[in-house]
């Protein structure tokens, strides 16, 4: 196989020298993080989206938009007479390590990390970034600017310097830089010569009662011990083993652990192809997005996640009872999340505008009670856990299929979030279906036959009306929405939830159908139709994987490969996907680093990997 290792840069992006070391933002980035913040940092070692004091803060380092204070929103190591940079991970960890290296072979080494390990019996996860910035060769000439920014962009915060620290300050804000580097250096943004590791720690304005390099070493051991304990117990397929572990540390990372919930990326406003308006702030918890996080980590064998999510999702019931759930939740339950342009920054590559909060959450969309069921179920099943779903929880879960068999029928905006239009969405009903259908399985291992038959029964009938209605015979296919005449890429999870088997001609006249008509090279579009926008002009990332998982259901497994070949070929130089891919050019677009491709990069290599067995235990 021809597998791009994360740790290792593609061909076609080498370290040194073959990449330019300033020019226009672009996703070749690596993240950072300890499941309560993250940070996002360039090939050249800049930290350029960074939010406090959680996932969905304030991004004190936006570079990445562009704001119009131009020069900050950034924190920076610049090497005299650069020339290349290498960047990895330390195996099986999320600790980041950029080399930068001058043109009369000087160089520096500087690892990135967020603390994160086990004390007092508790995950250890501050607010907090630690920089380690050290000589490798030569006598490197460096320039440190730390220049966060305020309010989304809008302000510039005041100094005040201490003998160890930094501490920058804004109206009902506060950030203390602490560090064993000259602080003049640092005010000044004077270069210096690099004789000796130095060490910058950015958190909350608080002090410290130990010595910053004693801190970040013993921080940055626990921690590597902590990713890779971790990782120790993954249940990771033969193939494509350092993808897969790269893919589930960053759908870690993208966790809150504080609530439980789980954002869809880091990020707001990336666009989904150039000059769209389709800049969406990603950085709430999506109940289907989530759903499908904790998918993927159960097949890894990390059930906590889903433990985590559980508790999330009880939480917003109790806040709604009743009521009918939103699709989207901020990572604290009843946070606002209402939708607003900045005039602070540009956008990406000056692409705007630049949205905080998402309209989406006062959309319609049913498939949002199929989501939490079916994120739910195994905790009824899986005799590892040591808190098994019960009576209690079921009850719970109840409440959210009645919903399901209530709306199942009706319109609503679909997955793909329709601003301008409401239909009785296939995809949709099918969640319904699926969580009704749950039900009556979980119903039948709590041994409660009424409710099973209860359960069955809205399911039988809601089956009964999709195969009726969304199915389309002139095209051999089922279809979007009912009665309707388009395709989109979401019917092909009718196999993979269990509404259809993949031996069905029902199903693979679908297959087809998709095939021919969302295609583009080897990648897919989640569908072609005019929207609110227009017509989409980049491939869906996590609909190729859904293709490429629905081939290798039917038993086109070279096909498949081939396929999913191309998709870690589209990853960047640290293995991470965004949400979309210009289908001509392999450009990664939107949101970053986006839940959903990472989810399907290890459904697909756990589909279609040899088995252990096969290669190795049995293996010559």
């Amino acid at each position: 196989m021809n597998e791009i290792r994360p740790d290792a840069a593609p061909a076609s992006q080498t370290a040194a020298g073959a990449a330019p070391l300033r020019g226009p933002g672009s996703l070749q980035l690596g993240i950072i993080g300890n499941a309560i913040i993250a940070a996002l940092i360039d090939r050249q070692a800049n930290i350029v989206w960074h939010c406090v004091p959680r996932l969905d803060g304030d991004p004190v380092f936006c570079r990445l938009l562009e704001p119009h204070h131009a020069d900050d929103g950034v924190m920076s190591v610049e090497l005299r007479g650069c020339h290349g940079s290498e960047q990895h991970y330390i195996d099986n960890t999320a600790i980041l390590v950029t080399t930068l290296t001058a043109a009369d072979g000087a160089a520096i080494r500087i690892t990135d990390f967020a603390p994160r390990f086990k004390q007092y019996d508790r995950i250890f996860r501050p607010a907090m970034l630690i920089r380690r910035i050290e000589p490798v060769a030569g006598a490197p000439v460096i320039r440190l600017r730390v220049r966060p920014l305020f309010h989304y962009g809008a302000h510039k915060p005041s100094r005040t310097l201490g003998s160890n620290h930094v501490r920058f300050s804004a109206p009902e804000a506060a950030l203390r830089l602490t560090t064993d580097a000259p602080i003049g250096y640092i005010d000044n943004e004077t270069e210096f010569v690099l004789n000796q590791p130095i060490t910058l720690i950015l958190g909350p304005d608080e002090s410290f009662s130990a010595s910053v390099a004693h801190i970040s070493r013993e921080f940055l051991e626990r921690t590597i011990e902590y990713w890779i304990e971790w990782v120790r117990y993954l249940s990771v397929p033969f193939e494509w083993q350092d993808a897969v572990i790269r893919a589930a540390i960053t759908l870690k990372l993208c966790s809150f652990e504080e609530t439980g919930a789980i954002v869809a990326a880091v990020t707001t406003s990336i666009p989904e192809a150039p000059d769209t308006p389709r800049t969406w702030d990603y950085r709430y918890c999506w109940m289907r997005d989530a759903y499908f996080v904790v998918q993927a980590l159960n097949r890894l064998g990390a059930t906590k996640t889903m433990e985590d999510f559980l508790r999330y999702i009880t939480t917003v019931v109790a806040q709604h009872p009743g009521e009918t759930l939103q699709p989207l939740y901020g990572i604290i339950p009843g946070t606002s999340l209402e939708e607003r342009t900045l005039d602070t920054m540009r956008g990406y590559r000056g692409m705007g505008p630049v949205r905080v909060g998402n309209a989406a959450y006062f959309q319609v969309q049913n498939d949002t009670y199929g989501s939490i069921v079916l994120a739910s179920a195994q905790m009824f099943f899986d005799r590892r856990l040591p808190h098994r779903g019960d009576v209690a929880l079921f009850r719970q879960l109840e409440g959210l299929g009645e919903k399901a068999a209530e709306l199942a029928l009706t319109p609503d905006a679909g997955l793909w979030e329709f601003r301008g239009r409401a239909r009785v969405h296939t995809h949709s009903a099918a969640m319904c279906w699926a969580a009704c259908r749950r039900l009556a399985r979980i119903a039948g291992v709590l041994d409660l036959p009424d409710r099973a038959g209860y359960w069955r029964d809205h399911a039988d009938r809601i089956r009964k009306a999709i195969l009726e209605q969304a199915w389309n015979p002139k095209l051999n296919s089922f279809v979007e929405s009912f009665g309707g005449e388009d395709l989109d890429a979401s019917l092909l999870l009718l196999q993979e939830i269990g509404f259809v088997a993949a031996d069905d001609p029902r199903f693979h006249g679908t297959l087809e159908a998709i095939g021919r008509e969302l295609k583009r090279g080897n990648h897919l579009m989640r569908y072609v139709a005019p929207d609110d926008f227009g017509k989409p002009h980049t491939a869906f990332t996590i609909c190729t994987f859904w293709y490429v998982d629905a081939l290798a259901a039917v038993g086109r497994r070279e096909e498949a490969r081939e396929i999913f070949e191309t998709l870690l070929a589209a990853r960047n130089h640290l293995g991470l996907l965004s949400e979309d891919v210009d289908p001509k050019t392999g450009e990664l677009w939107g949101n970053f680093p986006q839940t959903y491709s990472m989810v399907g990069l290890i459904v697909c290599a756990m589909r279609l990997s040899k088995s252990w067995e096969e290669s190795f235990w049995r293996g010559s």
